[in-house]
């Protein structure tokens, strides 16, 4: 495999692609030379021939004229003896044969020693009866039995424009064909030479183009990786030196693309995992596909990936679709019931379709917002409306009705008159505790009441407020105890409004305990920069269902008993308030008929700035 890899490189086909091209050219130059170099080579081998055979034609003819008028058979051997000089001195071819033969085609002279037995002898060859009928363009060529390609020529003898015999030269051409072989071998040498030079060539010239191509490669590698610090060399002006240069300006450009992306990843991840609303979004099918921490807390669920939105919401898809179809966006109430917990939260869902251009809804983002509080002090709201209401209601009316009543004639019986009168005098002072305290959670509420802290002695203040309420102990027989820990003395505090928390505080437990009870102001440290004050009774105590609500404002455990004995139902909520603005917090601990503790943790360092 890695051999076949190796071979599909465009290394190695742009040298087979300049091998071959040198090689095809080459070829081709090759054969041209080639077929030039013998075709002339065999032009002047024949030229010569025929020359030969000419020139001998032309000397021979004046000896062949005049044999028949030589008389005797020594005119005859003078004649024969006389071409065979001259065939074999001055006519001589290397490796050649020449044959002088008379009209009748009888061999009278040959070159070659070896064929003196032709003499006299008829040559009976086509290319001689050609000749001694006057045919000049005899040539031919043969293969012997020694395998020896030879060129054959027959030239005619004219004296006179009379035949009188004819020239047969045979020569070797074993000489021309190894020039040939000789040229065909040193050009396959050169060849072969300039074939290696070529792929020497090729493989540097490949290397100059591939090496680029190579560094690009491993830099895109890297930088599907993620490393976009690398640069690829730009070794020269030309196209693949403009490639690394647009290479190198397109990683820059990719890193910081991708570094706006991540950082804009990073801030929708924050946003999201920071918001206090629950985002759910789905894809077209209504798949969920991320969810943010929010929502995981709000729906009390860690698996929402993978859910579809009509089971995570416990909706049917014919819901899902209307919220969506019914504008832009489609809101709900959602509630969530906990195991273990008697409230249910409710949510407000919000789903929103997402719109890509040209394919209509790809998806869908749901937001839930807890709306609980919210819910809860919209009712708190109108509870709060409706008890004011009533509470002054009650005074009004009774005040309305002895009004009345003295107005139709009680003022003229004195007692009735006195009793009525006194009746309006203590309704008219319960509104005006009522409005008292309504005015004192209003600034609290909107921080108009600022705390005047001094060094205040914990345990004066604390038998201070014993003393205050000694008449009404000493009326029910209830016996009060101070205790404090000795590493308490003073602490910075707003005493006049922790005098009032202490009374509210006293004041209840006095009213909810029985004849004969005991009621405890206790204060203790419990961290090095926080005091506890409590107060704890023996009373009738609270229900554990009410201790949720006691500090709401005018929610009263026995409603009737409670404005029997002049509460106004804020109390608690005054005393919340105070505790708050100090920084502390206030709780209260009861069981039915065993009593109640409620406990106030301030803290006994402030700032500089806030001692006054």
């Amino acid at each position: 495999m890695n051999g076949i890899r190796f071979f599909r490189t465009i290394q190695v086909k742009l040298i087979i692609i300049y091998v071959l091209l040198i090689l095809i050219a080459m070829q081709l130059i090759g054969v041209y030379f080639i077929s030039t170099m013998k075709t002339s080579l065999t032009s002047t081998f024949t030229n010569n021939m025929n020359e030969q055979a000419n020139l001998l034609s032309q000397i021979s003819a004046q000896t062949l004229s005049n044999q028949p008028d030589q008389p005797g058979n020594s005119g005859e051997q003078t004649t024969e003896e006389y071409l065979s000089v001259l065939v074999s001195s001055l006519f001589s071819i290397s490796e050649a044969e020449i044959q002088i033969l008379d009209a009748s085609g009888k061999v009278l002279a040959t070159s070659l020693q070896s064929h003196q037995s032709y003499i006299g002898k008829k040559n009976t060859s086509l290319v001689v009866s050609r000749a001694l009928q006057n045919i000049r363009d005899n040539e031919e060529e043969i293969i012997d039995e020694d395998g020896i390609r030879k060129k054959v020529i027959a030239k005619p003898i004219v004296y006179s424009d009379k035949i009188v015999g004819a020239v047969y030269l045979v020569a070797s051409m074993k000489e021309l064909y190894a020039t040939v072989d000789r040229i065909n071998r040193i050009f396959m040498s050169g060849m072969l030479f300039a074939l290696g030079l070529t792929g020497v060539l090729g493989i540097l010239l490949a290397t100059t183009i591939t090496n680029p191509i190579k560094a690009l490669t491993r830099q895109a590698a890297a930088v599907a990786e993620g490393q976009f610090d690398q640069r690829v060399p730009v070794l020269g002006n030309d196209e693949i030196g403009r490639l690394s240069e647009v290479f190198n300006d397109m990683t820059l450009r990719l890193r910081d693309a991708l570094s706006a992306n991540e950082e804009e990843k990073e801030k929708i991840s924050s946003i999201l995992a920071n918001m206090s609303d629950g985002v759910v979004a789905a894809d077209e099918r209504g798949v969920v596909m991320i969810t943010n921490r929010r929502a995981q807390e709000m729906l009390r669920r860690e698996d929402c990936e993978g859910i579809r939105l009509g089971e995570l919401f416990s909706m049917d898809e014919a819901q899902i679709a209307a919220m969506l179809q019914g504008g832009e966006q489609s809101a709900a109430l959602y509630q969530v019931q906990t195991e273990g917990e008697e409230e249910e939260e409710l949510l407000r869902l919000t789903m929103t379709p997402i719109h890509r251009r040209d394919q209509g809804i790809s998806g869908t983002i749901a937001v839930l917002q807890d709306v609980t509080e919210q819910e809860r002090l919209e009712q708190s709201r109108r509870e709060f409306v409706a008890n004011v209401s009533h509470e002054l209601r009650t005074p009004l009316t009774t005040i309305k009705s002895y009004a009345e009543a003295l107005d139709d004639g009680a003022m003229d019986e004195r007692e009735l008159g006195q009793r009525f009168v006194g009746v309006i005098r203590n309704e008219t002072e319960r509104m005006i505790r009522l409005v008292t305290d309504l005015l004192h959670l209003s600034r609290l509420d909107s921080n108009q009441a600022p705390l005047r802290r001094q060094q205040t002695n914990v345990p004066d203040m604390l038998e201070e407020v014993a003393d205050r309420f000694s008449f009404q102990l000493r009326k029910k027989a209830i016996r009060a105890t101070v205790r404090v820990e000795d590493s308490i003395t003073s602490v910075w505090l707003d005493r006049d409004q922790i005098d009032q928390v202490l009374d509210n505080l006293v004041s209840n437990a006095i009213k909810y305990t029985l004849d004969g009870g005991r009621i405890e102001l206790a204060a203790r440290r419990i961290e090095p920069a926080s005091i506890a004050i409590s107060v704890k009774d023996t009373g009738i105590g609270i229900p554990k269902r009410d201790l949720g609500r006691i500090f709401d404002r005018f929610y009263r455990v026995d409603k009737a008993r409670s404005r029997n004995m002049g509460g106004t139902g804020l109390g608690l909520s005054i005393a919340r308030e105070i505790v708050k603005a100090h920084g502390g917090t206030i709780t209260l601990d009861s069981e039915l008929n065993e009593g109640t503790t409620v406990t106030a943790i301030l803290p006994t360092q402030v700032s500089g700035g806030e001692r006054t």
